[in-house]
């Protein structure tokens, strides 16, 4: 059946599933990962679908999941608290230099990104001496930190403080985009890095084990869930939101470092923050819908509550928008996250060389070589599309268009 604005996927003894997937691609794998999650009782209401949809990790990316007193770790996932963080400067197009290439060496050298073999202090995309901006914000989150250790100290052995402030891999990123008046924006996206890592993947296991001794059987094991009152609920909830606030602070940390770095290449003083955005888009929240109190599950996507302001990437070679929120009460006051791909990152290597990535990324001062092939524009959904498809979700504020791009 099929509604004005979304598609209602309905099941018998499955919960509804409604979908702003009109004009966009939606996988059979993705839609079957979804009708597993619309079987399970926590579901209340339905399940709400954005036009970014694509197959993940133990529940669908781009789904919008809300439980009755019980949580599922991997519908949050291991990168806890991902999102982006977008801030407009007093700078316009005008005031650039012509070779952007010396600020996207500042970017790089400012913000530590990517991965290399070995985790610690010797991965290139951790800090190998904390400056005092992380340590100071790090004794912030310390102490909370510390209270989660002491009833799961495996959890202790993560990349903590050593990546306050860092970017991460894959499509995490920091991007000088210019805006629909040729204002210039600072914009990226990360998460909770290691330690968000390391809670997603101690709890997922310790849900699974749930299941097993309480023999409740699933339709796939990933979907494993702690209920209120269990042993562990409480714990989850506590080290979720703690990551989540290390996420918010991470990408706080690298904002300021990239202003920082700017200013070095710029020889006009420039003002920041006219406007500035920070959402989650992996994350819980305890909210209200439908009359009833539960805990809302985004996985790629972003509250859109009346108003609200959130951050849409296209991809390295399409534009981005910042949007508000229209509180449509169907989608759980939600929106997409990103364009979504369309291809795995092994089968955009195996299509794909380095002169269509090159091609793709025309105009965009970024690495164009084959470590990040499995980030070209091509592998991802038609950001236009995605945007239309969502358009009783939210109204664009501003668009942005990427001339700087570092990729982890």
């Amino acid at each position: 059946m099929c509604t004005e604005n979304y598609i209602e996927i309905k099941n018998e003894n499955k919960a509804t599933i409604k979908a702003w997937t009109k004009g966009v691609p939606f996988e059979d794998k993705a839609r079957q990962q979804l009708n597993n999650i619309a079987s399970m009782d926590i579901v209340h209401s339905h399940i709400a679908v954005m036009p970014d949809v694509h197959l993940g990790m133990g529940a669908t990316i781009g789904s919008v999941i809300p439980s009755v007193k019980a949580v599922i770790p991997a519908a949050v996932g291991v990168d806890i608290g991902c999102g982006m963080l977008a801030t407009k400067t007093s700078l316009k197009a005008s005031q650039l230099p012509d070779n952007l290439s010396g600020i996207r060496h500042a970017f790089e050298s400012a913000i530590p990104h990517g991965r290399t073999s070995g985790r610690g202090k010797t991965d290139r995309g951790a800090w190998h001496n904390i400056p005092e901006v992380v340590a100071k914000e790090w004794k912030k989150l310390e102490l909370r930190f510390e209270a989660i250790c002491h009833k799961h100290p495996a959890i202790r052995k993560s990349n903590h403080v050593n990546h306050l402030g860092t970017m991460g891999t894959g499509n995490h990123f920091l991007e000088l985009c210019l805006d629909e008046n040729d204002a210039v924006w600072i914009m990226l996206h990360s998460g909770s890095r290691g330690v968000g890592n390391r809670i997603g993947t101690y709890f997922i296991e310790l849900a699974k084990k749930e299941m097993e001794r309480h023999q409740i059987h699933l339709p796939d094991q990933d979907l494993a869930y702690l209920e209120e009152g269990s042993d562990y609920f409480n714990d989850y909830v506590e080290a979720v939101e703690w990551a989540q606030d290390f996420a918010a602070k991470n990408r706080e940390i690298m904002m300021i470092n990239a202003i920082t770095a700017l200013r070095k290449q710029i020889p006009v003083p420039f003002e920041t923050a006219d406007v500035a955005v920070n959402c989650h888009h992996n994350y819980i929240s305890r909210e209200t819908h439908f009359g009833k109190s539960c805990y809302v599950t985004r996985k790629g996507a972003v509250r859109a509550g009346k108003g609200e302001l959130g951050i849409i990437p296209g991809n390295m070679g399409a534009k981005s928008f910042i949007v508000r929120g229209l509180g449509n009460p169907e989608s759980f006051e939600s929106c997409s996250h990103g364009a979504g791909r369309v291809m795995s990152r092994t089968q955009a290597k195996k299509v794909y060389s380095i002169k269509d990535q090159v091609a793709a990324t025309e105009g965009v001062e970024c690495r164009k070589d084959a470590a990040v092939i499995d980030e070209i524009p091509h592998a991802y959904k038609d950001i236009d599309k995605v945007m239309e498809a969502q358009k009783d979700l939210v109204e664009v504020v501003h668009t942005l268009k990427q001339v700087v791009c570092v990729k982890g």
